[in-house]
């Protein structure tokens, strides 16, 4: 097989030079690119424009020293600035953990006025844009700075020497330890730098104990991605002032003759949300969905609300809850318990014979829920025969709205979603996947006629709405769909109008299951991340016009700021006898005037929670693994880089990388395009979706990571997918020989 073609003499086309970026080992600088086409004297002024222009255009990220391929960034993200060029700031993401081993995204800050008023090493909640001359971002806030804290574990070597190895599996080297402060050999701490250079090392300024003590996992992604998780003083006293206020039946409907219901995990401790519904004369339904009226509780402006609003939710993790409420609002008070009046926002419905919601309103109300179920024993009571009245009713309620979402064909992905169940002492009992009920769809069907309802009853009254806003996919990512799906040799007609329903059918089409999952995956990876905004851009999944979050306040602060609105909206406020308390339970005019700050502020959080709840998990799945280290594994390949492979474990969900290096003694070239590493001499190729028996070789507890390496017995077999596409001369990269890295210098880092 041929190998990159040279370069060759005479200034370079943009394509030749993003060849050129691609296929170097390093990052290729302007020096670098002169000296690979051989210019000189005006060829080097004129590629200086070249570079200049494509900097501009967003193919390259302009870095004068060391050019990149550009890539894009969330819509609204904390970015870092890094560097001032001629007066404008350049910025990464804060946080950075893409799908494969891609540098950052460089963006340029495009403020007002002349000059930049910002500084090397600020951060800066901007939202991102993608014009014709590539990707830009405007600053909305400049935050406080974050000291630079180091989470890792203590080594101390044969010399005595103490050395930091850090638990982020991005970080590659381990720091030397200037200042042990105490710590000992084992012990998970947060450090800082002691000076500006690396070499100055780093001292210990808190010892957080035994890094794989139950809980501990949690603890480290909560450290990592700065989750507040501790209330002041003040806040948690302004919480138990506020669980004291009296429930009056003034200006509330009693609800508590309804045997209204909640359906929830079996370890639910916070019950946002209960659902009744019976049959009416027209042959369709009435129904209520009662949410905590948490808006009667938390009161805008009060210390209460900015630490809700700091947080933006509460975050999940197999051990514990960081709640965004203080647990005698979150787990008592605001919560829907069983037997107990309680505060509710009630969203009474109407529902025709084939599921239309056709009227709604909204109240406040007092209800008594009947019963707390778990999602399981519902559905044991259906299936049995002995649900009584009240399921038995729902579940017929839920058949009509069953028949309005087909109706609508909503993007319909049924992926497996891991789940990790620890014994009494904190400890894995055991890793599995999360079985799909008909009693989650239930609930959920409830749950999303009841946000329809809010955010068009909102728009009714022309008040704001914070809407939860999915776009339709952006056409980069239709094309590299296409692509994909090229390789099982179906097709994407990208003229069409795009609909979530062209997704279903497609899949509908698809007889194998594996490559369903394969598919499923891709189309999952098409879409674009939901956020929260006051413009209303419809949400493409739900195939719905208007969305917006209402049923989770004690959770969501976007859900409480939704049932502000509807307090104002509605005339529903009911002030409050303690003066000590904000008197109005609506919007307050700071959040009138500026709604789309906050909900870019609580989608940053969202994705916060997101990255840290799926952190720790990685960690669950590698501390399950790490007493299986040498087991075989039936994998399947889920990316494919110049680097090597990542493969997922496929009864378990566990990502590894396979370095290129143990892949077999000879050069592997890899097709951009075609996400394909091919042998030079064998002709072996590795593809994503393909299945193949390999060794676990390691399992990072620390830093979630696991590492793969054929199956030593009887080398690697590999079950192939789909068509394969041809690997094509133009794009095709070495990826290392013989056995060795090669010419890739970061070889390893995400599997670390």
């Amino acid at each position: 097989m041929p190998r990159v073609p040279k370069p060759q003499p005479g200034l370079p086309s943009r394509q030749q030079v993003l060849d050129f970026i691609a296929s170097s080992s390093d990052p290729a600088g302007k020096r670098e690119i002169a000296r690979a086409f051989g210019l000189k004297g005006q060829e080097k002024i004129a590629l200086k424009a070249l570079l200049k222009d494509m900097a501009e255009e967003g193919l390259i990220d302009g870095n004068r020293s060391a050019f990149h391929r550009m890539g894009g960034a969330a819509k609204v993200t904390v970015l870092r600035v890094v560097e001032i060029d001629e007066g404008e700031a350049i910025a990464v993401p804060d946080s950075w953990t893409p799908d494969n081993a891609t540098p950052p995204p460089r963006l340029r800050l495009r403020e007002k006025g002349r000059g930049s008023a910002l500084r090397k090493g600020d951060r800066v909640l901007a939202r991102t844009e993608e014009t014709g001359s590539g990707w830009i971002a405007h600053p909305m806030k400049v935050l406080p700075a974050l000291a630079d804290q180091i989470m890792g574990v203590v080594e101390v070597d044969a010399a005595g020497k103490g050395w930091l190895a850090p638990v982020d599996k991005r970080e590659r080297n381990s720091s030397v330890i200037a200042d042990l402060g105490g710590a000992q050999a084992g012990q998970l701490v947060l450090a800082e730098p002691v000076g500006r250079s690396p070499r100055s090392g780093v001292k210990i300024t808190a010892v957080l104990g035994d890094p794989l003590a139950p809980k501990a996992f949690s603890l480290i992604a909560i450290h990592k991605h700065g989750i507040p998780f501790a209330f002041a003083p003040e806040t948690v006293a302004e919480a138990d002032l506020a669980a004291q206020l009296p429930l009056s039946e003034e200006r509330r409907e009693d609800l508590r003759h309804l045997p209204i219901v909640a359906i929830d995990p079996s370890d639910a401790r916070d019950h946002d949300d209960a659902i009744w519904a019976e049959p009416d004369a027209a042959g369709g339904f009435r129904a209520v969905v009662a949410i905590a009226d948490v808006s009667f509780y938390v009161r805008p402006g009060s210390a209460l609300d900015r630490e809700a609003r700091s947080r933006g939710n509460s975050v999940y993790f197999p051990d514990r809850v960081v709640p965004m409420l203080p647990e005698v609002l979150s787990a008592d008070v605001c919560s829907l318990r069983a037997g107990e009046a309680r505060a509710a926002m009630a969203c009474h419905l109407e529902i025709s014979a084939s599921g239309t919601v056709t009227s709604w309103r909204f109240t406040r109300a007092l209800v008594r829920i009947d019963e707390v179920i778990a999602y399981e024993e519902a559905q044991r009571r259906i299936d049995s025969g002995d649900a009584g009245p009240v399921l038995t009713n729902l579940w017929a309620a839920w058949r009509a709205l069953e028949q309005a979402r087909n109706s609508r064909d909503p993007l319909a992905l049924e992926l497996p979603e891991r789940r990790v169940v620890l014994d009494d002492a904190g400890k894995i009992r055991e890793i599995a996947l999360r079985e799909r009920l008909d009693a989650h769809r239930v609930v959920e069907d409830f749950m999303i006629a009841a946000n329809v309802a809010a955010a068009k009853a909102l728009e009714s009254k022309v008040s704001p709405v914070v809407y939860r806003i999915h776009e339709a996919p952006s056409r980069e990512k239709l094309v590299a769909l296409k692509d994909y799906l090229a390789t099982f040799d179906r097709k994407l007609a990208l003229g069409q109008v795009i609909t979530p329903g062209l997704f279903n059918r497609m899949l509908k089409d698809v007889s194998d299951e594996s490559e369903k999952a394969l598919i499923m995956e891709a189309v999952l990876r098409s879409q674009t991340q939901a956020y929260y905004g006051p413009r209303n851009a419809g949400h493409f999944g739900l195939a719905l016009g208007s969305y917006a979050h209402f049923t989770s306040p004690i959770r969501r602060y976007a859900d409480l700021l939704v049932h502000r609105a509807l307090v104002d909206a509605f005339g529903l406020e009911q002030p409050t006898p303690r003066a000590k308390l904000p008197p109005t339970s609506g919007l307050s005019d700071r959040d009138r005037a500026d709604l789309s700050r906050v909900s870019d502020a609580i989608s940053v959080a969202e994705r916060r929670a997101m990255e840290a709840e799926r952190d720790t998990i990685d960690r669950y799945v590698a501390a399950w693994l790490a007493g299986r280290v040498g087991e075989v594994f039936e994998t399947r390949i889920t990316g494919v880089q110049r680097f090597g492979l990542f493969a997922t474990i496929i009864s378990l969900g566990g990502d590894g990388l396979v370095p290129v290096s143990v892949l077999g003694d000879e050069r592997f070239f890899y097709d951009e395009k075609a996400q394909v590493l091919e042998g030079e001499r064998s002709g072996t190729r590795f593809a994503r979706g393909d299945r193949l028996r390999l060794k676990l070789a390691e399992a990072n507890p620390l830093t979630g990571a696991l590492k793969f390496e054929p199956e030593e017995s009887s080398g690697l077999r590999i079950e192939p997918r789909g068509k394969p596409l041809p690997l094509k001369k133009k794009g095709r990269h070495m990826a290392g020989q013989r056995g060795r890295p090669g010419n890739i210098r970061h070889q390893g880092r995400k599997g670390r």
